[in-house]
């Protein structure tokens, strides 16, 4: 695989940032109709969801291009996957942090969610100004978004990017929005606060590897409160595999506009409602795809990161853990009929010594997701995901040692 040396952001199409970057040109030279005369030309690059709000096409990466949010429903999406999850109710005072604003809907949302006697304190981390200033160009679809729209114009004005303050909001005293303009692997290195929420909103793993890595979330780890959550739409195995082998407790976020829910993790396990299914659960623990995105120094491309995890799943692929392919580890335990099927799963379970589908081995490695032993170690069944993920991944080990004697 060829790697980039450099990082390459996931953001709006090109074109329209094009007309942005455009824009704060005419505005530096003194041009006060730069704005409207863009606002009419990006007309044409957002895409209306189904809520009536709009979205941005991303650039092409590897001839593929997703949405900045599904057309379900950008800023219902924001509301479900995201704030009402989040536990905010009842709390007078908090501090969210929104990785990958875009174009703030998060941010947006959760003021609009919140009464109006809580104090609240956001921290938007996005690396692309001109996606963030994407959002001076959209009819509000919600009240609060004038704020952010507010925070925004100020921060490009202050830092030389715009030439002018035309937004009328005013921000209320009780909200504070501080906007870092940066890779937010290098902006949560510099904070020095906990958070009762974070918003972890990149473009899919397999695009923004760099934002879903074990070393991330071990920071992230670190910034939360004991009692807060961090929220992602993705349900993608290395990155509930990374939060885990974080100290993350992980359980299913709500399923909105997607095939499968996203992703709730704490460090207080009482805080995670609905646990992973027993077949998440053991892809994770058991097999290479729940090997997860490495970037030692925070500084890796996202190509690189992609092939150092292709790297280790080829090696512990069949000496540490099952493979992946047909999806063996949620075999185990179970009557097969199939018989090219079988021979698949045996062929894969034999290469870490284990002699079939319902031995011993296998019974005791999945034992901790029974509510009653199947094993005979008479354990009782754990009681969340976190727990048996860890003592299945332990069990599997204790397992191929034994059988390397």
């Amino acid at each position: 695989m060829k790697i980039k040396n450099d990082y390459q952001a996931l953001t709006a199409t090109e074109d329209a940032l094009k007309l942005v970057r455009k824009c704060f040109a005419e505005e530096k030279k003194g041009n006060r109709c730069a704005r409207n005369k863009t606002k009419n030309l990006l007309k044409d690059y957002f895409i209306e969801t189904a809520d009536g709000s709009n979205t941005l096409k991303s650039n092409n990466v590897n001839n593929k291009s997703e949405t900045m949010h599904t057309h379900h429903g950008a800023i219902t999406e924001s509301m479900e996957k995201f704030v009402k999850p989040a536990r905010l109710k009842g709390k007078k005072e908090l501090k969210i942090l929104d990785i990958c604003s875009g174009l703030g809907y998060n941010a947006a949302s959760c003021i609009e969610f919140l009464d109006d006697d809580v104090d609240i304190e956001i921290d938007m981390v996005e690396i692309s100004k001109e996606t963030l200033a994407s959002s001076l160009f959209i009819e509000n679809p919600i009240n609060s978004y004038g704020i952010i729209k507010t925070a925004v114009e100020c921060k490009l004005y202050d830092n030389g990017t715009l030439g002018f303050k035309f937004n009328k909001e005013e921000i209320p005293e009780r909200i504070k929005i501080n906007i870092y303009l940066s890779d937010a692997r290098y902006a949560i290195k510099k904070i020095d606060k906990k958070y009762d929420a974070i918003f972890l909103d990149p473009f899919s793993p397999l695009k923004s590897p760099e934002l879903y890595t074990l070393e991330f979330f071990l920071i992230l780890k670190n910034l939360l409160k004991d009692n807060g959550i961090v929220l992602t739409y993705t349900s993608a195995s290395p990155v509930r595999s990374a939060m885990v082998l974080a100290g993350l407790h992980v359980g299913e976020g709500p399923l909105f506009g997607r095939k499968s829910g996203g992703t709730v993790a704490s460090k207080d396990a009482k805080l995670i409602e609905k646990s992973l299914s027993n077949n998440d659960e053991r892809m994770i623990a058991l097999s290479d795809a729940g090997v997860p995105f490495r970037d030692p120094e925070l500084n890796g491309s996202s190509d690189s990161i992609i092939k150092r995890r292709e790297d280790e799943r080829k090696s512990v692929r069949g000496t540490k853990k099952f493979a992946s392919t047909v999806k063996t580890p949620i075999y185990l335990g179970k009557d097969v009929n199939d018989a090219r099927l079988q021979r698949r799963l045996l062929r894969n379970i034999n290469a870490l010594g284990i002699s079939d589908l319902k031995s011993k081995d296998a019974l005791y490695i999945i034992c901790p997701q029974f509510d009653e032993c199947i094993c005979g170690c008479r354990a009782s069944k754990l009681d969340n995901s976190y727990c048996r993920i860890n003592e299945m991944i332990k069990r599997l080990s204790k397992v191929i040692e034994k059988n390397k004697v």
